[in-house]
């Protein structure tokens, strides 16, 4: 009998961290001749199922790109329904986190959030402190250009203050100054949609990432386009700058 995919995946070749642009929602609304809300909301399942697909396989760190600080520019409307069903989801998805052992956390200006917003994910990401199997990052008002820039201040301000010398700033220093100062680098980023750009997200941590692109709608994503991605993750050589024989010694 044929393997399923999942079944395919090799346990000890898994990435530590799988990022995700969860991107399409839009389109699959359109498609369907509905309004953009529409396809959001159905990209919760395809949330659900991917969560507990990295879960189930040991995927140690999960990160959602789930609102840029650039979708503030899109209408109110569409920014006030996001920002409801993202009380809604998380209200929902708890239990979900809490039987597969997940963590939340978030990254990004997550102070710009309304107020009852912060305030759920703040009593959900208390909830789940301890789990230990998988911890899932959702990135809400981030980009990767304020966070870039907002460290580059921070390492200025310890300069001006005598609290950091110009000297020991250096490749190990400054992730440390990022909003994934407690991630590992992703190994593998998953984008759905078909479009091939990082869109501001985890510029800094990407520089030696795997990339899979899926022309997949996020709203139709599942746990086998998850175990997918892993499978093309796994068939690939990593060399960071090195030769295949380089590895091989």
């Amino acid at each position: 009998m044929m393997k399923t995919l999942k079944e395919q995946v090799i346990d000890n070749q898994l990435p530590r961290h799988v990022a995700i642009i969860m991107d399409g929602n839009g389109r699959w609304a359109k498609k369907k001749g509905n309004i953009r809300i529409f396809g959001h909301k159905n990209g919760v399942a395809a949330v659900r199922e991917t969560t507990e697909a990295a879960a189930e396989i040991g995927i140690e760190y999960l990160t959602l790109y789930a609102f840029s600080t650039e979708n503030w520019q899109r209408p109110r409307t569409e920014v006030d329904a996001l920002m409801s069903l993202l009380i809604q989801s998380i209200n929902n998805e708890t239990s979900t986190l809490q039987k597969n052992d997940i963590q939340l956390q978030t990254i990004g200006d997550v102070a710009s959030l309304p107020v009852n917003v912060q305030k759920k994910l703040n009593e959900v990401i208390e909830a789940t402190k301890n789990n230990k199997r998988t911890v899932l990052t959702l990135a809400l008002s981030y980009s990767s250009r304020w966070e870039i820039t907002k460290a580059v201040k921070n390492i200025a301000t310890q300069v001006k203050q005598n609290t950091l010398n110009i000297e020991d700033i250096n490749e190990e220093l400054i992730p440390t100054f990022l909003n994934t100062a407690n991630l590992p680098d992703p190994e593998l980023l998953i984008r759905t949609s078909g479009e091939q750009r990082l869109s501001n997200f985890l510029l800094y941590q990407l520089a030696y990432t795997e990339l899979f692109f899926t022309p997949k709608l996020w709203p139709d994503f599942r746990k086998n386009d998850f175990y997918e991605a892993i499978l093309a993750f796994q068939g690939r050589e990593r060399r960071f700058g090195k030769i295949s024989e380089q590895l091989k010694k």
